[in-house]
C-alpha cells in the first residue's frame, strides 16, 4: 500500500535540498546567483522575476526553516537585525510592544533609538514573570516579544502562560528562539505567532555567515511579512542561503555537543572560588530550571557567570589562550564576551546595573571543543589572578 513517509526533524534537516532539483538530481541543492530571470513572454513568468522578490536557493532554505519549526512560511534575511527591522515595520505609530528586559542589546538599540522616532512605544519587562507581563498591558499593546532563555542572564519565560495571555488579549506572540533552535524548543507548540532567529548563531554554527530568519504560523501573516521583506529588500544572498542549508544538516549533532559541553563547564564553574554565580538553566539551583526542563529538550550551549571582581574578569579575558574574546555566539569555537561593554553597551547604565549586567558578568558561548580543554583554559586564566 502506498503511503507517505514522514521523517523526524533530524532526518528532514539532513535531507534539506536533496532531490529538489529534479532536472539534475543534485543531492546538494545548487546556488542560483542570478539577479534577474528571463520571461517566457509578455505577462508570463517562471515564478522568479528578480532576486529580491524570489530566488530558488533562498526558497528551498525558507521552506526548510518553516518545516523545521512547524510554521507555514519562513523568510531569510541578511542579518538578524534586518529580520527584526522588517518585523517591526509591521506595526504602526502609536502601537505598544512588551519586550523582554533580558535581551540582546542590539534589539534594544533598534527599538529605543530607531523605531521610537516613528512612534512605536516599548515596555521592557521581566518576562520570566507572567504577572509582570500582564501588568504592563496597555490598550494600545499589539505584541509581546520574548527571548527565552534571556540574554545574557538566561532567564526562562513560561511560553505556555504567555501564549495564553497573548490569545486572551489579541496580541502577536513573538519568540526569539536563537539560543534554543528548533532542536530544543518549539514555540509554536505554546501559541507563538512568529519565531525569530539570528541565524548567524546556532543555525549557521560556524561563525562564517550573517543571516536572520522569521518563521510565521499563518499564511496570511507570512504574506504580510513577505510584502515588507520584498519592499525593503534585506534578503539573504544565494551563497549564504546555501551555506546555511549546509549548516542545518548538522544542527542536531552540533546542538547536542553544545549542550553536553555547557553542562560540564557550568558544573565546573559553579564550584570555582572566584566565581560568585553561574547562570545556566541546566543547573538545579537556577530559578527557571524546572520550567526549562518542561519546555526545552536540553538546556542549550549558552551560560553566563559572575566573577568576584571586574579586575578578575578583565584579567581572565586577557589570559585566555584557546577561548576567543569575541562577540557573537553559537559557533563551533568557544567565545566569551563582557556584555556590559560589548553586546549590551547600548542599554542605559542604570538599567544594566539594575539587571546585574556589570563588569563582573561574563557570557560564554560553549563550543564544540573537548570540554576538558575549555575548562583547562578557564582554569589557567583564573589561576593567573
Amino acid at each position: 500500500m502506498d503511503h507517505q513517509l514522514r521523517c523526524s526533524t533530524i532526518s528532514r534537516a539532513v535531507q534539506i535540498g536533496t532531490g529538489v532539483d529534479e532536472r539534475t538530481g543534485a543531492v546538494s541543492y545548487p546556488i542560483y546567483p542570478s539577479a534577474t530571470y528571463r520571461h517566457p513572454g509578455v505577462g508570463q513568468s517562471t515564478g522568479y522575476d528578480y532576486i529580491r522578490s524570489g530566488n530558488p536557493t533562498r526558497e528551498v532554505l525558507e521552506q526548510a526553516l518553516a518545516d523545521l519549526e512547524g510554521g507555514s512560511r519562513g523568510l531569510a534575511f541578511s542579518s538578524g537585525m534586518a529580520a527584526l527591522t522588517t518585523l517591526f515595520l509591521h506595526f504602526s505609530t502609536g502601537d505598544h510592544l512588551i519586550v523582554s528586559e533580558d535581551l540582546y542589546g542590539g534589539t534594544y538599540r533598534l527599538l529605543d533609538q530607531v523605531f521610537s522616532s516613528f512612534g512605536l512605544a516599548t515596555s521592557y519587562v521581566d518576562t520570566s514573570s507572567s504577572a509582570s507581563v500582564k501588568a504592563a498591558l496597555l490598550p494600545q499593546t499589539k505584541a509581546l516579544l520574548v527571548e527565552t532563555p534571556g540574554n545574557p542572564l538566561l532567564g526562562i519565560a513560561d511560553l505556555a502562560a504567555l501564549g495564553n495571555l497573548c490569545r486572551q488579549n489579541n496580541l502577536l506572540f513573538i519568540v526569539d528562539n536563537t539560543f534554543m533552535t528548533p532542536v530544543l524548543q518549539h514555540p509554536f507548540d505554546y501559541g507563538a505567532d512568529i519565531i525569530v532567529h539570528s541565524a548567524t548563531k546556532y543555525l549557521g554554527g560556524h561563525n562564517d555567515l550573517c543571516a536572520g530568519v522569521l518563521i510565521v504560523r499563518t499564511p496570511e501573516l507570512g504574506e504580510r511579512l513577505y510584502f515588507l521583506q520584498n519592499s525593503t529588500g534585506a534578503v539573504l544572498p544565494p551563497q549564504d542561503c546555501w551555506l546555511l542549508m549546509r549548516s542545518l544538516k548538522t544542527l542536531h549533532l552540533r546542538i547536542s555537543r553544545h549542550c553536553d559541553n555547557a553542562t560540564t563547564v557550568a558544573d565546573w564553574l559553579n564550584r570555582h572560588p572566584l566565581v560568585n554565580r553561574v547562570f545556566y538553566p541546566g543547573l538545579p539551583d537556577h530559578p527557571g530550571h524546572q520550567l526549562a526542563s518542561r519546555q526545552m529538550k536540553k538546556f542549550g550551549g549558552m551560560l553566563s557567570f559572575r566573577v568576584t571582581s571586574a579586575t578578575v574578569a578583565r584579567r581572565l579575558l586577557e589570559q585566555l589562550q584557546m577561548i576567543s574574546f569575541a562577540e557573537s555566539l553559537g559557533g563551533a569555537e568557544t567565545l566569551i564576551t563582557l556584555p556590559a561593554v560589548q553586546t549590551h553597551a547600548d542599554i542605559p547604565v542604570a538599567d544594566r546595573q539594575r539587571l546585574g549586567i556589570d563588569d563582573t558578568l561574563l557570557r560564554l558561548s560553549v563550543g564544540l571543543e573537548d570540554p576538558q580543554d575549555i575548562i583547562a583554559d578557564l582554569e589557567q586564566a583564573l589561576a593567573g589572578q
